[in-house]
């Protein structure tokens, strides 16, 4: 059996991050980790070939060796799911489809032909799939309201990828989430009970890395990377000796919720293992609106000293935020921005909140019939809000624009990269020196020509990076990195206005008008 794994196009996100790629030469950040893991479950003596998109096209003889296209994606990549889908059945081939997105909504990809929908999670569904297809049945949907144990996943297929191809590497530790937000669906797909695999899992997963060559980043994409602290502990603690012992190949970036400031064993477990950032779901300053969302965690204590003790711990923090919670008041995006400052928060994910599919929120809006038409949540940057808000869209979405813009100012960023770099913990131990490679150099002569000389950056650039040389110097290279990350939002922020501004005017446009009170002459 001939098996063509495909993943579809992403638009421009915040995660996109096109120009920081080219400075490198990569395709893309992160691969099609649930397409590699499809591959190490399914039957090892059929045969594979991984093509994403985002990468490069399917070529004719690939379209033409394929048995069945088995396809996975998110909700961002809907559009070209579909066209995938249907371009797949264009040439006759068999299709199957699973994947956050369509176990979210699998109507919306059965009706543009898909044969088999492969739903939940795959180390359940995918061998039902295998015996349908055993037994020459040519469709099928194969569903499961039970969580598997993932003690019993394999080793994802990373032979199959174009390694070079991409920025960081892909593993899994745990899926689920504790927390019961209102607007998240992670916890409809993997539930509030946090599955983890056990450290000798995750361990060969990095050895098969290391064996391909592999040594670079690795993102750890558990969507909370501590909801099971004890869990952790124990793979931290083995991770460390792993890491002594290969002499540091890597380092790693991950998710965490807000209360792993509150656990200092937990953090120092973290850096003495090589994490260097993690992207933290602080939504909004607002403790009304957390309240309100059902995200109590982030109530409990000072959310800028919890940032504060992350940073001084040794990780930078990436932080979500979004606007257009029920009862929000005027000036939420100005709110986001200045807690942004005083938090020194170098990055953040910033979007209007979107209800998506079968989430609480979703749910209680379908009752008050606050749903927009045809709009399907979409969580990119780039999208208007998928309902009706208890205030003005309108307002929230300027609002959202400006503080977006705000935000992304390149010398705001570069100020509040300096402070968080400034008050940066380090681990105990320095990797081996070895000489950068050339694309790295080259990489980061174009920032300092760009940010150091050509732009009006060029004052603060220097002043900021000699002051870190002199008082941090141990934080320098990481500091250049996220630096380079300004060449992302610099053209962002300009493609977030135009297609906010654009779709609102769309919006604003098909509102009905009030009538105009006649004259009445007496």
């Amino acid at each position: 059996m001939n098996i063509l794994l495909l993943y579809p196009l992403f638009p421009k996100t915040f995660w996109s991050y096109e120009k920081i790629l080219e400075l490198v030469d990569r395709k893309v950040l992160l691969p099609p980790l649930g397409l590699v893991t499809v591959a190490a479950i399914l039957p090892q003596e059929w045969n594979f070939k991984l093509v994403d998109r985002n990468i490069r096209s399917v070529t004719e003889s690939e379209w033409e060796w394929a048995d069945i296209v088995i396809l996975s994606a998110m909700i961002v990549q809907k559009q070209d799911l579909l066209d995938q889908i249907q371009e797949a059945k264009r040439r006759g081939k068999l299709v199957a489809v699973g994947g956050p997105y369509p176990t979210s909504v699998p109507h919306e990809v059965q009706g543009v032909g898909t044969d088999y929908l492969i739903l939940d999670e795959g180390e359940i569904t995918l061998p039902m799939f295998v015996e349908a297809v055993q037994r020459g049945e040519t469709s099928g949907i194969f569903r499961t309201l039970d969580k598997p144990d993932v003690t019993s996943t394999p080793v994802p297929r990373y032979d199959l990828l174009e390694l070079d191809a991409y920025d960081s590497m892909s593993v899994q530790f745990s899926r689920g989430c504790p927390f019961q937000c209102e607007f998240c669906d992670i916890i409809v797909l993997y539930g509030r009970k946090p599955r983890t695999k056990n450290p000798a899992q995750l361990l060969a997963e990095l050895d098969y890395l290391y064996e391909l060559g592999w040594r670079r980043g690795v993102f750890m994409v558990d969507d909370n990377f501590i909801g099971n602290k004890r869990n952790v502990k124990l793979l931290l603690k083995e991770l460390k000796v792993w890491m002594e012992q290969h002499q540091y190949p890597f380092n790693f970036d991950t998710e965490a919720s807000i209360d792993l400031a509150e656990d200092q064993e937990l953090l120092e477990l973290m850096v003495e293992c090589g994490f260097k950032a993690v992207f933290l779901g602080i939504e909004t300053p607002d403790e009304a609106s957390l309240q309100m969302t059902k995200k109590f965690q982030n109530t409990r204590s000072s959310l800028i000293e919890a940032v504060e003790s992350i940073i001084k711990a040794g990780l930078r923090p990436m932080a979500g935020f979004i606007i257009g919670f029920d009862g929000e008041k005027t000036g939420a995006g100005d709110r986001i921005v200045r807690f942004a400052e005083l938090a020194a928060i170098p990055s953040t994910t910033f979007a209007m909140l979107q209800a998506l599919p079968n989430t609480a929120l979703w749910h209680r809006l379908i009752k008050e019939g606050r749903l927009r038409e045809n709009s399907d949540g979409n969580i990119n940057q780039t999208t208007l809000m998928n309902f009706i808000p208890t205030r003005p869209l309108e307002d929230i979405a300027r609002e959202y624009v400006e503080a977006f813009c705000t935000l992304y100012d390149p010398v705001s960023y570069l100020d509040r990269t300096y402070r968080c770099f400034l008050m940066m913990g380090v681990a105990s131990w320095t990797a081996p020196s070895k000489f950068p490679e050339w694309v790295v150099i080259k990489a980061m002569l174009i920032v300092i020509w760009r940010q150091g000389i050509k732009r009006e950056t060029r004052w603060k650039f220097w002043h900021h990076l000699f002051s870190i040389i002199k008082h941090n110097p141990r934080v320098t290279d990481h500091y250049l990195a996220a630096c380079a990350h300004n060449e992302h939002f610099l053209e962002y922020r300009q493609i977030v206005r135009d297609q906010i501004e654009s779709q609102l005017a769309e919006f604003l446009a098909s509102q009905p008008q009030e009538p105009a009170l006649e004259t009445v002459n007496v």
